[in-house]
């Protein structure tokens, strides 16, 4: 009997001690709370301890306005060797660029052959771009100017200014469902249509001033000198004198039929003052004659 009170006292203990196990594993595998109400998960190792002495430096974030709106704009004269070998090298540096060319004319004349080309570059792009096109030392920089005029104040007010004219017309969009005649509907409606319109320019003077911003501005023009005698004869040959001549006669023409043409009125008068004297005369009783004495 004591060896089956002792085994069950043994077996009653192994129990006791398997319950508590059991219900501390429970509670260790329970989910710690947030740390915001309180409580650290005691589950999570702990971090490594940091060594001050090695680590680097971190060097405070600079202060960046992104939203900066400045357009720049450059006015580029060169006076190039060879026309040809200055354009494709002037579309390469483009290319190269990321930028376009937005507008390109030639003229060609007995003295030289001049390009005018316009430019679209990104503006992180736009120093180097100018650079690039100055710095060519067998070519002759005639002009050089650059500008640049910060326009985030006016982005900023015209965007306050367009979200103001859409909160206002929610408000019309409100009173136009409560509107209970025809004469409320149209007078709603109309404010509707003007504050929308205002709208709409303000985006898009926005988006204008922020791809101006985005994209900047060369007006680059290059030419070749041909004939160089040529810029001192200035005369006009005697074929080239007749034809102005020619043109000349015919545009004074013109401006005279102009002018005769508006002075219609006039015309249609006098023509009704004739008509009705010449019917007038043919009325008249014909005079008698006078007998001789």
């Amino acid at each position: 009997m004591t060896a089956t009170a002792c085994k069950d006292k043994n077996g009653s203990a192994d129990t006791e001690l398997k319950d508590v196990a059991l219900t501390t594993t429970e509670k260790i595998k329970e989910p710690a709370a947030d740390y915001k109400y309180g409580t650290v998960d005691t589950t999570a190792p702990a971090p490594a301890p940091i060594d001050e002495t090695n680590s680097p430096k971190q060097t405070p974030p600079q202060n960046i306005d992104w939203d900066k709106k400045i357009i720049k704009e450059a006015t580029l004269v060169v006076e190039a060797k060879s026309q040809k070998v200055f354009s494709d090298f002037v579309h390469d540096q483009v290319k190269r660029s990321g930028g376009y060319v937005s507008q390109e004319e030639q003229n060609k004349s007995e003295y030289k052959i001049e390009n005018i080309t316009t430019i679209k570059v990104p503006v992180d792009q736009f120093d180097n771009l100018v650079k690039s096109l100055t710095s060519i030392k067998d070519e002759n920089i005639v002009t050089q100017k650059v500008t640049s005029q910060d326009v985030t104040g006016e982005v900023i007010d015209t965007r306050a200014r367009t979200e103001a004219k859409r909160q206002i017309r929610l408000r019309y969009l409100d009173l136009l469902k409560q509107a209970k005649n025809m004469e409320d509907i149209l007078k709603v409606q109309q404010e509707i249509d003007n504050i929308q319109e205002e709208i709409e320019a303000g985006a898009g003077r926005v988006g204008y001033l922020t791809h101006a911003a985005a994209y900047s501005t060369v007006q680059l023009t290059f030419y070749e000198i041909l004939n160089p005698s040529a810029a001192d004869n200035k005369a006009p040959g005697f074929g080239t004198r007749i034809l102005n001549a020619l043109g000349n006669g015919m545009d004074w023409l013109g401006e005279l039929l102009v002018v005769l043409l508006t002075l219609w009125p006039l015309w249609l008068l006098a023509a009704g003052l004739i008509w009705g004297f010449r019917k007038w005369r043919k009325t008249r009783p014909a005079p008698t004659p006078k007998t001789a004495p």
